[in-house]
């Protein structure tokens, strides 16, 4: 009887786990599962954490909260946030909001939010404003990058020495072989006929990476771990804002996280194998934010 019954246990147990519908689950680079702790503990140890996000994913962005969370707990009084959702030139929006100077409607009215950020950024800035750590926005205000994309870098020779503080110190070096830069020559088509336009489409991208990497090392102190929120292009394999970090800082210590979707959650797919020191899987049938 108690064989039976220990028989029963097992089976509703494995039939109970066979239901479960996870999700997300973290992975290393390697594939291996990892918690959310263990993974938590690393990244404290970095000095820069890359969030890779997906934006209009759910999942990553409730686990982005969650993950600032627990390292400004960590970090107490060392911490900062960085995002590439806001643009150099509202920055000093972005402080004031911080400190409770600005209003959220003065706020939203004056700073360019993306569309999501009821939802997905402004949980964010209230849990900083509570806790009292810095935010900076990163990013290369999107004229400028709209000006690369249609004339290359070229065109932002003639800005005054005033909007050029907005962006990575110029000129500006661009690897075309980095795997995320060749992927877009691709994507573009990387065709002869095309070869010019292209080339300024990436510069564009670059121009973000390299002006997000110039603020967060502009934005921290030694000693303090800066977590930047990005789409995970800018960050995957370790190129695009990691690229330029390095270049600068080489010793810099840098953990990455990337979020991807599957069909299954199981395992990493083979693709995304090392895209980041640690990948964030959500479900391919998951809900989005727009």
């Amino acid at each position: 009887m108690r064989l039976l019954l220990c028989l029963i246990l097992v089976l509703f147990s494995f039939t109970m786990h066979a239901q479960d519908r996870p999700a997300y689950r973290l992975f290393t680079a390697e594939g291996r599962p990892v918690s959310f702790e263990k993974m938590v503990k690393e990244l404290a140890g970095a000095e820069v954490v890359l969030f890779g996000e997906q934006h209009n994913d759910p999942m990553a962005h409730w686990l982005e909260l969650q993950v600032t969370r627990e390292l400004a707990k960590r970090k107490s009084g060392q911490f900062v946030l960085g995002l590439e959702m806001f643009e150099r030139d509202v920055q000093l929006l972005v402080q004031q909001y911080n400190t409770g100077e600005l209003t959220d409607q003065a706020f939203e009215e004056q700073s360019r939010p993306w569309p999501n950020y009821a939802t997905d950024y402004k949980p964010l800035l209230q849990l900083a404003r509570q806790q009292k750590f810095a935010v900076v926005g990163t990013n290369a205000p999107r004229r400028y990058a709209s000006q690369v994309a249609k004339g290359g870098l070229a065109a932002l020779e003639s800005l005054p020495a005033e909007e050029k503080a907005w962006l990575a110190p110029l000129p500006l070096t661009v690897d075309f072989t980095l795997p995320g830069y060749a992927n877009m020559a691709k994507m573009f088509g990387g065709d002869a006929a095309h070869a010019a336009g292209v080339q300024n489409i990436i510069q564009a991208q670059a121009l973000k990476d390299a002006t997000m990497a110039y603020f967060i090392r502009q934005s921290r102190q030694p000693g303090q771990l800066l977590l930047h929120l990005n789409g995970s292009y800018h960050s995957d394999n370790h190129d695009g804002i990691v690229w330029y970090l390095r270049q600068a800082e080489p010793a810099l210590r840098i953990r990455t996280i990337s979020t991807m979707t599957q069909e299954q959650l199981q395992q990493l797919d083979k693709e995304n194998l090392r895209k980041a020191d640690f990948v964030l899987v959500v479900p391919a049938d998951m809900t989005k934010t727009y």
